[in-house]
């Protein structure tokens, strides 16, 4: 998603929200993508239950609250042109906090919902080493999962911690795809933890506040 690649779209433009530990001073950061509907604004929130300080949070905005169109379940080409805006807004989000000095092994990137399945798509589809990828209720997006497209890209997520959490009757995330999800990026030698709870509702539990709490918590050990 660099400069040479560089897609705008309808999320170009849009506000990031930023909070926490102002970027010049922070050591590590977030990079935060909102669910269908919501706003950067609600994700900062989460964000400030996972972060302490030294932390910044940065939360880039949908156009009209959503980022794609249909189900993550669709046909890639039925989610265009806001998928790719989308990863667009992922990608620079996270060159903002690289740009302030934070290297990118000092940056989790996550999301809820739509958000995860964003954040988790752009992990896998631009692996190196991240502080962190943390997936509440999402998966990779596309009809079907083929993980030759991913592997087949050049480069290694390098041990990045990876939390996949989700209910197993969510009426939106198929608990397959969330171990599907989890499959490629292990194949990407990712760090990855799946917890699926039993009759969770489509939802953020306590139980996965303080596992992210703490990954975030490592960033600035």
């Amino acid at each position: 998603m660099g400069e040479s690649t560089r897609q705008d779209g309808p999320h170009q433009g849009q506000p990031l929200v930023t909070a926490g530990t102002d970027l010049e001073s922070a050591d590590a950061a977030l990079v935060l993508v909102h669910g269908r509907g919501a706003t950067a604004q609600s994700i900062i929130q989460l964000g400030s239950q996972l972060a302490t300080d030294g932390v910044a949070l940065l939360a880039p905005q949908a156009a009209r609250n959503t980022w794609y169109p249909n189900s993550f379940l669709a046909p890639v080409e039925h989610n265009e042109p806001g998928r790719t805006s989308g990863l667009q807004a992922v990608a620079d989000a996270l060159e903002t906090a690289t740009a302030a000095g934070i290297p990118t092994e000092h940056v989790l990137v996550g999301g809820f919902s739509q958000g995860a399945c964003l954040a988790s798509e752009f992990v896998a589809r631009n692996p190196r080493r991240y502080g962190g990828l943390a997936a509440f209720s999402g998966g990779l997006i596309g009809e079907t999962i083929d993980p030759d497209d991913y592997t087949a890209v050049e480069g290694s997520l390098e041990d990045t911690p990876a939390f996949l959490g989700c209910s197993n009757v969510d009426p939106h995330i198929p608990e397959q795809r969330v171990h599907d999800t989890a499959d490629v990026l292990s194949a990407l030698e990712a760090d990855v933890t799946t917890r699926i709870y039993d009759g969770m509702g489509h939802t953020i539990n306590e139980d996965e506040v303080a596992f992210v709490s703490e990954m975030v918590a490592g960033l600035i050990d």
